[in-house]
């Protein structure tokens, strides 16, 4: 997983949810340009400090990690952005998604795996 991509996804999830740097690096008990290079990925992020930034912008490691920006404007797949079609949905659509990222976690963990396995001794 490319720290660039990591750190435009952060962004990405920020101006969807229509939150300030200002107010993410205060919940972060940073400066607006310290967080400001974690977007623009030119520092590198603890685990820690990723988890912390998913539960600002409410959403999971995972979805920060596998987020995919044409989900967003694809209005059969994203009906609670776009405001359509009924609860029962929504739901259902969002499960999809969580799955799908989850399935992706998992798969990046494993190939982490495999490449920690084939560099130990």
């Amino acid at each position: 997983m490319d720290i660039k991509n990591v750190s435009s996804n952060i962004r990405r999830f920020r101006e969807l949810k229509n939150l300030t740097r200002e107010f993410i690096a205060g919940e972060l008990d940073m400066s607006v340009s310290g967080y400001s290079k974690i977007e623009r990925g030119e520092i590198d992020l603890t685990l820690s400090k990723l988890q912390k930034i998913a539960e600002i912008l409410e959403v999971s490691v995972s979805e920060i990690l596998n987020f995919d920006v044409t989900n967003i404007f694809n209005i059969s797949n994203n009906q609670q952005v776009q405001g359509l079609g009924s609860k029962e949905s929504n739901i259902t659509n969002n499960s999809n998604i969580v799955d799908d990222y989850t399935k992706k976690y998992i798969l990046m963990l494993e190939i982490e795996i495999e490449r920690l396995k084939q560099n130990t001794p």
